[in-house]
């Protein structure tokens, strides 16, 4: 048990064998040992090796619960397969730390997932997407308002949503899996709002859509669509900016991205896609956008990003009802004890979400 608890933490904390020896003043080969169970840490290097991966000892006691099936990374080959699998180590620690909670309470706390009723039986064409986008907004009660917790919306209807730090692999643009029949989406936790917002409702897309798609559309295409339609309506796009316009100011997209949370860049497409602008004009304003530099950083504040406070906010329930104490609290949130209570003692700061 240990052994694989130690190789996955390893590779969650993207290090080689000699660099996890280097750091606990072991030989590489010394850990290849413990990963192979050949050889069993003492205590006081169990210790060293959990400060080093920034784990709790009692991680390398946990059971294997999990694995990730179906995993599809968004622009998955621009990344090393040494920093993927840092990823998906990461990942299934935080979802086995999820699942292990959930299972604490007596019903379950989350709905399971379910596709809603209305959606189009075969999608054979593009447009037909804004019909499907309309059938999840009336299954789940949103109407044509801006969403401002995508991610509690998600989680509702039996979606689990993680963050992990992805300063340094821009090209990662999510993944997408499933465990145990239960959908998962990670974005990540550093992006602007109206980013995470893109990715959490094109993966959505997969999954209402993947086995609707007609012969000779493009999934990846299509689930784009469904993102902007998901975030901003059809409706509520003719609302803000008419049935026809031959030029729209950027500072109407500004505040379009402000309301609803969709970049102004894909504000364009939903202008362009529901017939508002031209195809001509649209390219004309990728252009000027790529001129000056707002394709990479749009003007303006950045839309505050999304925040995964599910996961807490179950911790606190399942201590308030007595299923933990504080010491598996802590565990479950990955900080020491003390720091778990000065949180919930309200002496410190607001607490973050811990995944």
């Amino acid at each position: 048990m240990i052994g694989q608890r130690l190789y996955r933490a390893r590779k969650a904390a993207g290090l080689s064998l000699r660099d996890l020896g280097a750091r606990v003043g072991l030989t590489h080969a010394a850990i290849k040992k413990y990963e192979d169970e050949l050889a069993t840490p003492r205590s006081i290097t169990l210790l060293k090796l959990a400060r080093a991966l920034n784990v709790r000892t009692e991680y390398f006691f946990r059971p294997e619960t999990v694995a990730l099936d179906r995993i599809e990374y968004r622009k998955r080959s621009s990344l090393p397969k040494k920093r993927l699998e840092a990823i998906a180590h990461e990942v299934i620690d935080q979802i086995e730390r999820r699942i292990e909670l959930e299972n604490l309470f007596p019903s379950p706390p989350v709905l399971p997932f379910a596709l809603v009723q209305g959606l189009p039986e075969l999608v054979s064409d593009i447009a037909q997407i804004e019909d499907a986008a309309e059938a999840v907004r009336k299954a789940w009660d949103l109407g044509y308002d801006p969403i401002p917790d995508l991610i509690d919306v998600l989680e509702t209807h039996g979606i689990r949503v993680f963050m992990i730090e992805v300063n340094a692999d821009p090209k990662f643009n999510g993944l997408a899996a499933s465990v145990n029949h239960m959908p998962v989406i990670v974005v990540g936790s550093n992006w602007p709002g109206d980013r995470q917002r893109f990715t959490l409702a094109h993966e959505l897309g997969h999954l209402m859509l993947g086995d609707r798609l007609a012969d000779g559309i493009n999934e990846e295409i299509a689930c784009n669509r469904f993102a902007g339609a998901f975030l901003i309506p059809r409706q509520s796009v003719t609302q803000e900016l008419g049935a026809h316009r031959n030029y729209i100011e950027p500072k109407e997209l500004a505040l379009l991205k402000e309301e609803f949370g969709l970049s102004m860049s894909a504000i364009l497409y939903r202008a362009r896609d529901l017939g508002i602008v031209s195809t001509a004009w649209r390219d004309d304003q990728a252009k000027m956008f790529r001129i000056k530099g707002w394709h990479l950083t749009e003007p303006g504040k950045p839309y505050p990003p999304e925040e995964a406070h599910v996961f807490e906010q179950l911790v606190f329930h399942a201590l308030g009802e007595d299923y933990i104490g504080e010491s598996k609290a802590a565990e479950l949130m990955k900080m020491s004890l003390t720091t778990f209570q000065t949180i919930r003692s309200l002496e410190g700061s607001n607490a973050a979400t811990h995944q």
